[in-house]
């Protein structure tokens, strides 16, 4: 896998003891990137949900049984898997900022990306996108709607992206230096615990770039080289060993390694 080094690295970090699930951000998520309603809600294969919301447990039973709530969007990996397997350059990581792109009209629909990628945050669009009658109005002018037969993932809302820096270089300032609150995905506008942070992680005076910094943030799969560009945080202990998801094994006379 090819590292590529940015100026800028937009990144996030979710707070998951902030975090509720009460499926803000996916729903955020949906309305502002153009994801049209489900034909069949109750096939979980088939679901284009590009922020999932997963429930983690400390399996202890009542009273010490603790939850805890992890939204899933696109790593941004520093180290993406799915663009190296891309037989047809659909999926890049090569703009400034460290967004990993998805070119919908190059993809072929082979689904080799969402084979390869450890977070399972791809999608493969297996339907018409078609909305109800009257709900075509609401949608997002500056994001296409992808046909079917395509993947389709997170893009860390790349349309507003290009607004804050087109917005920069009307004021004469630089597209690269954007101010904190210049660009935030629609997932951490929506959030109302503020759990989702965003920003520069190159630029130590924004939040996300402490936060991130921080002996209690922890990213997914780290082990892997992934490096991705979305933290975790939490204080407790057994949300971040979970981050890993390594299975100890046990060995003869009860250790583990």
């Amino acid at each position: 896998m090819q590292h590529m080094e940015f100026k800028v690295k937009w990144g996030m970090v979710i707070d998951l003891d902030k975090c509720t699930g009460c499926g803000a951000c996916s729903i955020a998520c949906r309305a502002e990137n153009n994801i049209p309603p489900m034909q069949d809600a109750s096939n979980k294969l088939r679901t284009t949900d590009w922020m999932n919301i997963y429930e983690l447990s400390n399996g202890k039973k009542f009273p010490d049984l603790e939850i805890a709530y992890l939204p899933r969007p696109c790593m941004q990996c520093g180290n993406p898997s799915c663009s190296t397997v891309c037989p047809v350059v659909a999926t890049t990581k090569d703009e400034e900022g460290g967004i990993v792109s998805q070119v919908y009209p190059r993809c072929i629909g082979c689904r080799y990306c969402m084979a390869a990628c450890p977070y399972h945050a791809r999608y493969f669009n297996w339907f018409d996108p078609i909305w109800p009658e009257g709900m075509e109005k609401t949608l997002t002018p500056y994001v296409s709607a992808r046909p079917r037969g395509v993947v389709e993932k997170c893009t860390f809302c790349h349309h507003r992206f290009n607004a804050a820096k087109e917005q920069a270089r009307a004021n004469g300032a630089d597209p690269l230096d954007l101010p904190e609150d210049a660009y935030i995905p629609a997932c951490a506008e929506a959030c109302p615990t503020g759990a989702i942070v965003f920003g520069n992680l190159k630029n130590p005076e924004h939040r996300v770039a402490k936060l991130a910094a921080s002996k209690y943030a922890f990213r997914l799969l780290a082990r892997l080289g992934t490096d991705p560009q979305v933290y975790y945080y939490s204080k407790r202990d057994w949300v971040r060993q979970l981050g890993d998801n390594y299975l100890q094994k046990e060995l003869k006379g009860g250790e583990h390694v």
